[in-house]
């Protein structure tokens, strides 16, 4: 049913009918103008199928703990989607746990009808509420309710705040919730919180438990002082989260300034949020599907409230954490940073990067980017995140600039980006030298869309022309053959992708350095933590979740580089040689080229002085042959296939000439540094394969930091590391001075 005027005198009750989710919103806040309280919209849920709303909660607003006047009050309803399309009232909470207030009853919420009017035909919001509990734990369950209990302690005389102090059994619907509440609590007291360590399940690797820390926990940072306070949380099988552990006292002063300031800072940032969510994007319904408004140029107050209160914690922690804000007329732009690690990976992995803007085709509630490398053991690697919200060239080239200036000036040698003219643009003006890549996974769908429509045989020449050719005579008589035989001469599509050809065309692609990134292309960093759903209350705690798997992930594979070794399955010195100093990873990738070449056969084809050239062919194929070119004054190779330039790892056919030619060892030129098992340390050893004095320094520079990183970090554990470190560095710090 729709929501008539004589609907506004009835009480809920399980079973209501309602034709849209917002008729029970307005059901709900004119039963609460009567009855004496505010309602607020509290926890969606999305259908696994097709993303769509299917139950939404409407809540008292003084539901939670997040804010002073907050009481954690249950009263709630939940209305449902059935299968009908109507939504079934089907949980209902009456009772309040503070005063209703009398002046409610005679003042209908103004607000509330207002707001319905605007939105009678909104199917969905993509804004966020306030402080927004999204109901989701990890193992993708939701639970059925958002109260929890607390403890409540009177304030002191002259504190004016209310402080609900931890105890074993107070429960959270979500880890996120939780983080609030301790934060807040934080807050009051006069400290600030860090998140600390997660644990996992052996069984489908989700968290089961979670432990938020004072910001003064551990001794990494001289800031540190190993205080013990702590809150951990403990998943049930409900998907409710509980308080299993705590303890409330520090070893160290408490910052009463917070204490005092801390109720107004939040209660200015409500404010901040109340006055930009009305102006955040709302998705309507248009001929059967959702389409996005368009996002504002700008990123709203409390993005950048919730983002630079992060930043600060972290420079507090990592003296190499960087950021910068784009600010023009008032208004923040976009936003970048990276901390420490990601800045040193740079300095070693920064040579080919992956700029993902994926959340412009996903439509991501959150417009993040990343800048995301390869490191030495072929994973991806954080170089920087950003997020966009006006994707115009002169925002592009403020975050590009924005990098390259975190990054101590270190051009890369490739960047693959989007196809997108601003993106173009920026990468022509910031990076001139750079080669610009197109997303592969972008160049599919817009094959998808064009070619489609044409036959079967069209698709196959298509392809084959594209991804088959080795020469550029052969791509150019294929591509005309293409286009003379389908009529698709004048097809605008194809016209602009044969002008840019050199930006995604395998062919054109050959020779430039890519780190051997899949023409495909990397899955998303953050996946599966961050996607298109996940909402501004949610992203930190999942950035960092995701972020510290990966890092997790790296310092395996580092263990493995250097307590395994893998099988040699040859006699050649050469594979001893590239075991003992490839990581585990780039090995197998070198080994796998070694095998090949025992399955060619070369015959020297024409010699000049030094210069010999090759023809290195595969035994029963003679169309699979490739001309390698040798030098014999220095050792010098070079293979039609391009793929030590392109890879960084020599291919079958140069490792077969020197099988020919009896070299047993690979010359240091064609082993790569950042292929190494030390390049985790920053050694610099690769300079001869080109860089800028200034880039060159740069390297130096975080390679000493790094190392610096590790004496402070374990130096401080105990006061006998201490001292050993001390005397290390104090003895270099003597040689330096001698040597200088």
């Amino acid at each position: 049913m729709g929501v008539g005027e004589e609907e506004f005198e009835h009480e809920p009750y399980v079973g209501l009918e309602f034709d849209t989710a917002d008729d029970a919103r307005i059901f709900y806040g004119n039963y609460a103008s009567r009855v004496g309280f505010r309602i607020r919209s509290g926890q969606l849920y999305r259908s696994r199928v097709d993303g769509s709303v299917c139950n939404r909660r409407f809540v008292c607003w003084k539901e939670g703990f997040q804010i002073n006047s907050r009481t954690g009050c249950p009263a709630f309803v939940r209305v449902k989607k059935s299968d009908s399309g109507k939504w079934v009232l089907d949980q209902f909470a009456k009772d309040h746990n503070h005063d209703l207030d009398t002046c409610e009853k005679n003042h209908p919420a103004n607000s509330q009808c207002k707001s319905s009017a605007t939105t009678a035909q909104v199917v969905d919001l993509c804004r966020k509420p306030q402080i927004k509990q999204l109901d989701v734990v990890d193992n993708g369950c939701s639970s059925s309710s958002s109260i929890f209990s607390a403890k409540r302690i009177k304030p002191g005389a002259n504190e004016g705040l209310v402080k609900f102090e931890p105890y074993v059994g107070l429960k959270f619907d979500s880890a996120n919730e939780a983080y609030q509440y301790y934060d807040t609590y934080a807050g009051n007291v006069g400290f600030r919180v860090r998140i600390g360590q997660l644990f996992r399940s052996k069984n489908d690797g989700s968290i089961t438990s979670r432990r938020f820390v004072c910001s003064k926990e551990g001794f990494q940072h001289p800031s540190r002082v190993g205080c013990g306070a702590f809150m951990r949380i403990k998943r049930h099988d409900n998907g409710r989260w509980i308080v299993d552990r705590y303890q409330l006292e520090h070893n160290h002063e408490l910052e009463m300034q917070m204490k005092a300031n801390r109720g107004s800072a939040s209660r200015k940032l409500l404010d901040e949020i109340n006055e930009t969510s009305e102006k955040l994007d709302i998705a309507k319904k248009h001929n059967g599907s959702l389409v996005k408004k368009h996002r504002a140029n700008n990123i709203g107050s409390d993005w950048y409230t919730v983002l630079h209160n992060y930043f600060q914690n972290r420079q507090a922690e990592d003296i190499g954490f960087f950021y910068a804000v784009d600010v023009q007329m008032g208004c923040c732009r976009s936003i970048f940073w990276a901390d420490g690690r990601s800045r040193f990976s740079c300095s070693q992995f920064g040579d080919a990067i992956i700029f993902d803007t994926s959340y412009k085709q996903n439509n991501y509630v959150v417009p993040f980017a990343t800048f995301v490398g390869v490191n030495h053991h072929k994973q991806p690697v954080l170089l920087g995140c950003a997020l966009v919200a006006n994707e115009s060239k002169e925002s592009f080239i403020w975050l590009f600039e924005t990098w390259l200036r975190a990054m101590s000036g270190c051009h890369p040698k490739s960047i693959i980006a989007d196809h997108d003219d601003s993106i173009l643009q920026a990468i022509a003006q910031v990076f001139p030298s750079s080669h610009h890549r197109f997303s592969m996974w972008q160049i599919k769908t817009k094959e998808r869309e064009h070619l489609s429509p044409r036959s079967s045989d069209c698709k196959y020449e298509y392809e084959k022309c594209v991804y088959q050719s080795h020469t550029v005579g052969e791509f150019d008589a294929a591509w005309d053959a293409l286009l003379s035989k389908y009529s698709l001469r004048e097809n605008a599509w194809l016209k602009e992708m044969y002008e840019k050809r050199e930006n995604w065309v395998p062919l054109y692609l050959r020779g430039t350095f890519f780190a051997g990134i899949p023409i495909d292309g990397l899955d998303a960093f953050f996946d599966p933590y961050l996607n298109s759903q996940t909402s501004l209350e949610e992203f930190v705690m999942r950035y960092e979740q995701g972020l510290e798997q990966r890092r997790g992930n790296e310092r395996k594979e580092d263990y493995n580089s250097f307590n395994l070794q893998a099988y040699l399955q040859t006699n050649e010195p050469m594979e001893e040689q590239c075991r003992r100093l490839y990581t585990l990873s780039v090995f197998k990738v070198f080994q796998r080229e070694l095998l090949q070449s025992y399955g060619y056969l070369g015959a020297k084809i024409h010699e000049q002085g030094a210069i010999c050239r090759y023809l290195i062919h595969k035994c029963g194929n003679e169309n699979e042959k490739h001309i390698v070119t040798f030098c014999s004054s220095n050792l010098d190779v070079s293979c039609g296939c391009q793929m030590f330039e392109s890879e960084g790892v020599l291919c079958r056919h140069a490792l077969r000439l020197f099988q020919i030619l009896d070299i047993r060892e690979l010359p240091s030129r064609y082993i790569l540094h950042r292929w190494t098992r030390s390049a985790e340390y920053g050694t610099v050893r690769d300079f001869e394969s080109g860089g800028s004095s200034h880039e060159i320094k740069a390297k130096m520079v975080w390679s000493l930091r790094e190392i610096a990183a590790k004496y402070v970090e374990f130096g401080a554990t105990s006061f006998e590391k201490y001292k050993l470190a001390y005397e290390i560095m104090h003895e270099g710090g003597r040689k330096l001075c001698w040597q200088r």
